[in-house]
């Protein structure tokens, strides 16, 4: 099972996607809406899925706040 991780442009969405691969989590992304023709739109609305088990280790790593960049 897979959960939604991440909802925006599709130019942070790849750069999230190589960021979550690098530590080891198997991110895939998708278009929001896939009926939508692709133009090279580097802000068409894009989620990133990360697969369940990973999911909150993947929310600590980019959402949880680090107390030693203080």
């Amino acid at each position: 099972m897979v959960k939604l991780f991440y909802t925006g442009p599709l130019i942070n969405a790849e750069m999230l996607v190589v960021m979550l691969e690098k530590h080891g989590i198997a991110a895939t992304q998708a278009f929001a809406d896939p009926a939508a023709p692709d133009e090279g739109d580097l802000s068409r609305p894009t989620q990133v899925f990360v697969p369940g088990g990973d999911y909150d280790r993947a929310h600590r790593l980019f959402y949880t706040e680090r107390e030693d960049e203080l």
